[in-house]
């Protein structure tokens, strides 16, 4: 179990060690921490944090060692507060501090494959009935999970991190600091075919996947290579569980794609955007910078200026929703009865002007 003191947190998170209780104050360096917990339910030892008002009254019942506050919050508090501008980004980084993850063991295991032309940095880990094949290179202190497969010639940058059952196929390149999580497919063929006859012709996809640093990739994610220029993913970007990318895809720096989101080839979404679970977006389609999609919805068209967009429709009870269904199947006869009687209404009110 990690253990820091109250003072190593505090520089390590940017924040101001504060109480109204001079007392309790002048005992803070000799707080030890181990892990966060929820407010509600944090004993001695740990660490909390509160960064909505509405979750105030726990703040007075609270049995953590310390909590994690913004300035206008640790005024109404009695306990030992570490103050920060920002309490959410403050938990973040104590989590950080304090993750239980288990580390890797750098070693490689016996019953791993690492061929000899491949290239590993210092420190690397490689578990087992792992494939590490011809030409790959792994920076330092890089951990390649169990029954993860490194293809041929691929990169992957330091301090990075495979989980098990990854796929990285030949020649894609990861930069450093980059996690990859379980059963995700980075560099498989992007869906090219072309039909004849009936039948459709393979197209051979030549492109990379090139990943950003400081990016994370969720469970179950597939990446395709590109068709002849590269799928790229930006840093610091953020990608769920079960998200689809199409060859050619660009993503930019700082972009968020949640749970389930599907994107055809050719995409290019710019820089900063957030888009939400089951999202679907047409290929060929630009999105700009700063822009925020919401759950469920289709995009089919250029996204030109920053803001929030949406399609999906939310949910109601089921009789009302039958209604509405009905309603929808009648708006092109509803429209054109209504068109019709505009001109009606027209065609009366030029016959009393003429009067």
């Amino acid at each position: 179990m990690t253990a820091v003191s109250l003072e190593q947190l505090a520089q390590h998170i940017g924040a101001t060690i504060a109480s109204s209780d001079e007392r309790a104050l002048a005992s803070a360096s000799d707080i030890m921490i181990t892990r966060v917990a929820p407010l509600d339910r944090a004993l001695a030892g740990e660490v909390g944090f509160l960064n909505d008002k509405k979750y105030k009254s726990s703040l007075a019942e609270t049995q953590a060692s310390a909590v994690i506050l913004t300035e206008k919050l640790a005024t109404d508090y009695q306990g030992i507060a570490l103050v920060v501008k920002d309490a959410y980004v403050g938990f973040a980084l104590a989590a950080q501090l304090l993750n239980p993850t288990p580390k890797p063991h750098y070693a490689i295991h016996p019953s791993a494959f690492v061929d000899e032309t491949a290239q590993l940095g210092q420190n690397v880990s490689i578990g087992p009935n792992a494939v590490i094949e011809a030409g790959v290179v792994l920076g330092d202190n890089v951990s390649i999970g169990a029954g993860a497969v490194i293809r041929v010639n691929a990169q992957i940058g330091h301090d990075s991190y495979i989980h098990p059952n990854v796929t990285v196929y030949h020649s894609c390149q990861l930069g450093h600091h980059v996690v990859v999580h379980s059963n995700t497919s980075v560099g498989c063929d992007g869906y090219g075919y072309a039909p004849h006859g009936g039948k459709w012709i393979t197209i051979p996809q030549t492109g990379i996947v090139r990943i950003g640093n400081y990016t994370e990739i969720g469970a179950s994610t597939t990446i395709d290579r590109g068709a002849l220029d590269d799928t790229v993913i930006g840093e610091h970007v953020i990608i769920d569980n079960q998200v689809h990318i199409a060859h050619n895809v660009v993503v930019g720096d700082g972009a968020c794609l949640c749970g389930g989101t599907m994107m055809a080839g050719s995409v290019n979404i710019g820089k900063n955007v957030i888009i939400a679970g089951t999202v679907a977006i047409n290929g060929h389609i630009t999105i700009c910078d700063n822009v925020q999609i919401t759950g469920n919805t289709m995009v089919t068209s250029d996204i030109t200026e920053p803001g929030v967009y949406s399609s999906g429709m939310p949910h109601s009870p089921y009789s009302e929703w039958r209604r509405n269904s009905v309603r929808i199947k009648q708006l092109d006869s509803i429209f054109k009865r209504v068109k019709s009687l505009e001109g009606q209404v027209q065609r009366i009110q030029s016959t009393s002007d003429d009067e």
